[in-house]
């Protein structure tokens, strides 16, 4: 049975031929203009030539100061991409694979959902349009990686994602399988917007970069309409974030993510000042407790969905007043059964949500969040 398996395996890697980064000597196509300059995000740009050709070069696929390069190229016919030695496609791509949520969410909402035939962890993923459809495979992660389901799906691309460097094993393998991938960084921005605009990106792969762009757009005219509401005073709510981690307690930075939203709902972060841009940074337990006892505002603690698993996993704030209170919110309002999260998933290229339910929050109206929640 194994036998006949590999054979068929074998077979398939033979057909895929929509797309596929071989060897040889490198096309003449020159990618030496831009066609898609993004205005927030800083890890990619698309370039193209006089033609219709284009590539997506990543600048940041993972976190790290070392500048590494990844590229996708995107013909128009077979006869462009002929003699190209990079990864690349032909035309659109028709069946995905996604590693990480995120992508999944971009792809939903530019209504391509049907072109995602494979993802890794599908008990994780929220979107009921891919975790509810049989026809979508889980094709596994990292070393546990299914290469024989990956090769019976046909992807015409992998979207990948890095943590700190290159999976050279896997991507070496799916060289060997003639299957074409790109490292997507859309986590290593630290603005909001700047992950959403990774949005543009994945439409130019899935062929419709205008109504990417058009969505783009939109979402950072509600971003900033509510953000430009934000009545703000002196004596906004000081928010405190995270939970202790192995006996260490990591604040972000004053350029994160989460800060950088709090800040345009109107908060103030209560560690602003002490760690400016070098990343989350671990701080002793006995400081963490000196911050909650000060916070008018503990948000996003872990995997606690009550004040009373926040209790059991930081026993010694229990009797802190923004615990006592009952002030304190987690993003963890939409989540699967095995503990997956929308906010990792559609939340990412849904900023404008996201700060819709911060400014609730800060103002004290926290009756509609979305993605957040008053712990009970």
């Amino acid at each position: 049975m194994k036998f006949s398996i590999k054979i068929a395996v074998i077979a398939l890697i033979g057909s895929l031929c929509v797309s596929c980064g071989g060897g040889g000597v490198s096309t003449k196509v020159s990618f030496d203009r831009s066609a898609y300059a993004p205005h927030y995000a800083t890890g990619y740009e698309i370039l193209g030539d006089e033609g219709e050709n284009r590539l997506i070069r990543v600048t940041r696929p993972w976190q790290g100061d070392a500048v590494v390069e990844q590229s996708l190229a995107i013909f128009a016919d077979k006869a462009s991409a002929r003699g190209y030695d990079g990864q690349y496609i032909v035309g659109s791509a028709e069946r995905v694979v996604c590693m990480s949520t995120s992508h999944i969410a971009m792809i939903e909402l530019l209504g391509r959902s049907e072109s995602i035939v494979g993802v890794s962890g599908k008990q994780y993923i929220m979107s009921e349009a891919i975790a509810g459809n049989p026809a979508v495979k889980d094709v596994g992660y990292d070393s546990s990686l299914d290469y024989e389901a990956l090769v019976v799906l046909r992807p015409d691309v992998v979207l990948l994602y890095g943590v700190s460097a290159e999976n050279t094993a896997l991507t070496a393998k799916l060289r060997e399988l003639r299957l074409p991938y790109l490292y997507l960084g859309d986590y290593t921005e630290q603005s909001p917007l700047g992950k959403a605009e990774w949005l543009v990106a994945v439409a130019e792969i899935m062929g419709c970069r205008s109504e990417g762009e058009q969505m783009f757009s939109e979402i950072v005219e509600r971003y900033n309409a509510v953000r430009d509401g934000v009545v703000r005073s002196g004596d906004s709510p000081k928010v405190m974030f995270n939970t202790p981690y192995q006996e260490v307690w990591y604040m972000p930075s004053d350029d994160s993510y989460m800060v950088q939203l709090l800040e345009d709902a109107g908060g103030t972060y209560i560690y602003k000042g002490k760690n400016q841009t070098a990343g989350s940074v671990g701080i002793s337990l006995e400081e963490a407790y000196m911050l909650v006892s000060d916070a008018d505002l503990w948000l996003n603690v872990g995997q606690c969905s009550s004040l009373a698993e926040l209790r059991q996993s930081a026993p010694h704030f229990a009797r802190c007043g923004v615990v006592v209170r009952g002030d304190v919110y987690n993003n963890n309002a939409r989540r699967t059964a095995s503990g997956g999260s929308d906010f990792w998933e559609s939340a990412i290229v849904r900023p404008d949500v996201v700060l819709e339910d911060l400014v609730k929050i800060v103002r004290g109206e926290d009756s509609t969040l979305y993605y957040h929640h008053r712990l009970k």
